[in-house]
């Protein structure tokens, strides 16, 4: 086949890296387009997808990201339009599903976070949408994915380009590039997605969390600002001990280095979770059920008030047990292409 993927954001970056060389080792051709969006694009030329970037961000607002979604959506149409694309997969990209639907190509999504009111569009409209076991059956009705379209499998997304991971040992070196030192304690830190659909509302618990840290001796704090206006943001505080790389930095080693993790999405704190790292989580949305399980199961903490930031510990991190749920990438890679 020839399988067409759209990297919407920059976690799908390293997800698909780690499913691409599966479907071409099954004698598949991959075509890959991106959005420009955070730092997907920089990510996805780093790892040599060298993606066909076709649209961007379409801002904060609901009638933007609308006519963004539209837009994009009648761009990929023009590019896919006959190239011979038999398959469309994509981590939920909405405008390459509405593509797919209008050109009558086979379209396969993955999901992980059933309160995106997005799902709604992805659900109906893809071929396929498989989603990990712990996703409730009563929101998939609810966004209007038929049961017959289903797929489940067992573990995390973040299990299939990490359950193999390991540490590279020259990544010390972009540590210290960046003024962290061997004695620093290393706290990796995700500001809120204010902009996102499923993201609308305040979150002051974060910069209280932000004041704490930079107020912690013997920290430092590198800031994964996630727009232009988050680093601008961010950067005009000019605290000492809180870095803002100018570039992209490898997420999997920088937290595998880190003593502790805090975001307030979902990804990276999984990401954590996964690697065996100290991680807290300060989202204060409507929280997913794969995240609720790895609360119950020790991996994720959650901070909810401001008593839980003056609790949280940033100290250095004692030895993790790294998850090694190495089967799930070849469940996911079969569900896609059965």
């Amino acid at each position: 086949m020839r399988i067409w993927i759209d990297l919407a954001n920059s976690p799908h970056v390293p997800f698909f890296q780690a499913l691409i060389p599966e479907f071409t080792a099954r004698g598949h051709q991959v075509e890959i387009t991106a959005r420009d969006f955070a730092q997907t694009v920089e990510l996805a030329t780093k790892a040599g997808l060298l993606p066909h970037v076709i649209g961007g961000h379409g801002g904060g607002s609901v009638t933007g990201k609308a006519g963004n979604l539209v837009g994009r959506a009648a761009a990929l149409r023009k590019w896919a339009r006959g190239r011979g694309i038999d398959l469309a997969v994509s981590h939920n990209s909405y405008a390459q599903i509405a593509a797919t639907a209008a050109l009558g190509i086979k379209s396969v999504t993955l999901m992980d976070y059933e309160h995106q009111p997005a799902n709604h569009l992805a659900f109906r409209l893809a071929s396929r949408v498989i989603v990990p076991r712990a996703f409730p059956a009563a929101e998939l009705r609810k966004y209007g994915a038929s049961l017959r379209k289903v797929k489940r499998y067992d573990g995390l997304k973040e299990d299939v380009y990490l359950a193999d991971f390991q540490p590279d040992p020259g990544f010390r070196d972009t540590l210290r590039q960046l003024g962290v030192a061997e004695q620093d304690v290393l706290v990796v830190a995700r500001p809120p997605a204010r902009e996102a659909l499923y993201h609308r509302f305040e979150n002051e618990l974060f910069d209280e969390l932000l004041e704490r840290l930079i107020s912690q001796p013997g920290a430092k704090i590198i800031l994964l600002p996630r727009t232009d206006a988050q680093r601008d943001e961010y950067a005009a505080r000019k605290s000492g001990n809180v870095i803002i790389p100018r570039e992209a930095v490898d997420g999997s080693n920088l937290i595998a280095a880190a003593d502790l993790v805090i975001s307030a999405g979902g990804t990276m704190n999984r990401e954590a979770a996964v690697l065996g790292v100290p991680v807290a989580s300060i989202y204060a949305g409507k929280w997913a059920a794969i995240d609720e399980e790895l609360v119950r199961e020790g991996r994720l903490q959650r901070i909810e008030s401001s008593r839980d930031v003056q609790q949280l510990q940033i100290a250095e991190k004692s030895d993790g047990k790294q998850r090694r749920e190495s089967s799930v990438k070849s469940e996911v890679v079969n569900l896609i292409l059965e």
